[in-house]
């Protein structure tokens, strides 16, 4: 115990004598900015020290890799580097197509399972079923791969043969499908229509959202039997992560005629950038809400901005997640990439919503689905009416043509309870355009300065990944 106090002590005073001689010329130095060099030598020298020392044999290229990482990260929380795999999938992800076979998949209890094919894909033209289970591709086994390293295994180059086997429900044996791999684009946008209302689904913002904008959008307008049959169109934005810059950009200009759309602003004022829309609303001039919640980031933040300034649209739901800042891609020697924080973007108004987030006009939570849930109140489950009365006098102030007129709206109105219990944003969006129809709501624009023909802006923080082959 003594000989530790003693060379505690020892070193101590040690320490002391050393200190009172160098302090002068450690004074000096520290007035000299460190050389970059210096620090990249202090850098060469850790690394040689733990390649040398470390406890266990360690991989140069992942230590170098995370050492890149580690000095991106420290940056925020969106500059990465992307080793080639990762950048490789990027690239197919903000594509939106790939050489695969068109099947949407997901991983249950350790086995893929088709989730269900895509119309007029390889998958579907072989036959491939909701329910199937994908157990081998090409004599391989899938069972104890993750669901990213399964769906590897089924994509590959364009015109290549795949031999997959799959284990369904009602089948004795196996059955083995060989089919050739064609280009998969991904839909970004699914329409659909709601009583007049036209619902527009946007999941991602890659190289196919716009073009599926316009399908979507057209497709709704014909099932609904016309431009003159729809009341208005609701954006659903819930939950996406966001992606493209561009084409946020693009979506925004489809539902304005005028005005500044987005601006980014970087560290030199000469790098700013501004864009504007173009003649043309696709809506051409009808209601329109757009859905938002904490899961709507991004580029789905840069369309929400935009139409919420011009008044174009009245967003609903609940606070958006507040990623106010642009990311580049930028290539590296031997296949990476790194992405960069390079600018944040401003709203047409001139408001920045990093950290912030975009606040709704109208505060709508999504409440969890309960068991009860659509039960009548009356012990029977049915509430009576005078028309559940026995004897009751008829009514005798509607034709037939009317009274089925009458129920033919009864059945609207049941089928807009039941989307209330399944999804109650978006029935409280298309009862606000039902309003707002009533009301006939003019649309407005506000007219702001911007450049009108300015070159799409670089990429943003890319897709998250989605499931499909």
């Amino acid at each position: 115990m003594r000989k530790f106090i003693m060379a505690a002590l020892g070193g101590t005073v040690a320490g002391a004598l050393i200190a009172t001689q160098v302090a002068p010329l450690l004074a000096d130095e520290a007035s000299k900015p460190a050389s970059v060099y210096q620090q990249l030598d202090l850098f060469g020298d850790i690394f040689e020290k733990i390649r040398s020392d470390y406890v266990e044999k360690v991989d140069d290229k992942k230590l170098i890799e995370a050492a890149i990482n580690g000095m991106l990260s420290s940056l925020d929380p969106h500059s990465s580097y992307m080793p080639p795999d990762e950048y490789k999938d990027m690239q197919v992800q903000t594509r939106g197509s790939f050489g695969g076979l068109g099947i949407e998949v997901t991983q249950e209890d350790g086995f893929v399972k088709v989730v269900s094919p895509m119309d007029g894909t390889p998958a579907a033209n072989a036959g491939i079923k909701p329910g199937d289970y994908i157990t081998q591709v090409n004599g391989e086994n899938l069972m104890g791969l993750t669901l990213d390293q399964a769906v590897d295994k089924m994509r590959g180059p364009v015109g290549s043969e795949i031999t997959i086997t799959v284990v369904r429900k009602g089948e004795k044996e196996p059955l083995k499908m060989t089919m050739t791999r064609d280009t998969i684009k991904t839909v970004a946008v699914k329409g659909r229509v709601e009583g007049q209302t036209v619902v527009l689904r946007i999941t991602t913002f890659n190289d196919q959202t716009f073009p599926n904008l316009q399908d979507a959008i057209k497709k709704g307008i014909a099932d609904a039997g016309g431009i003159d049959k729809v009341n208005g169109f609701v954006v659903d934005l819930r939950n996406n992560p966001g992606g493209l810059l561009n084409q946020a950009i693009s979506v925004s200009d489809a539902f304005l005629d005028k005005g500044e759309i987005v601006s980014t602003r970087g560290r030199n004022s000469q790098d700013d950038e501004s864009w504007s829309a173009t003649p043309g609303d696709l809506a051409q001039g009808k209601p329109v809400v757009v859905l938002i919640n904490g899961g709507s980031a991004s580029a789905s933040e840069i369309v929400t901005g935009a139409l919420q300034d011009h008044h174009r649209a009245l967003v609903v739901g609940r606070k958006s997640f507040g990623k106010g800042s642009v990311q580049t891609v930028i290539p590296l020697q031997g296949e990476g990439a790194m992405r960069l924080t390079t600018a944040r973007y401003y709203t047409p108004s001139g408001r920045s919503i990093q950290a912030l987030g975009i606040q709704p006009d109208i505060v709508v939570p999504q409440p969890d689905p309960t068991p009860d849930a659509g039960k009548e109140d009356d012990p029977q489950g049915h509430m009576t009416s005078e028309a559940d009365l026995k004897g009751i006098l008829s009514n005798d102030s509607m034709s037939d043509a009317e009274k089925q007129q009458a129920e033919a709206e009864r059945a609207k109105a049941e089928e807009a309870a039941k989307l209330r219990l399944q999804d109650f944003q978006l029935s409280y969006a298309i009862d606000l355009i039902k309003g707002l129809q009533v009301m006939g709501t003019p649309v407005k624009t506000v007219d702001t300065p911007a450049k009108a023909d300015a070159a799409p802006a670089p990429a943003s923080q890319p897709p998250a990944k989605p499931n499909k082959k």
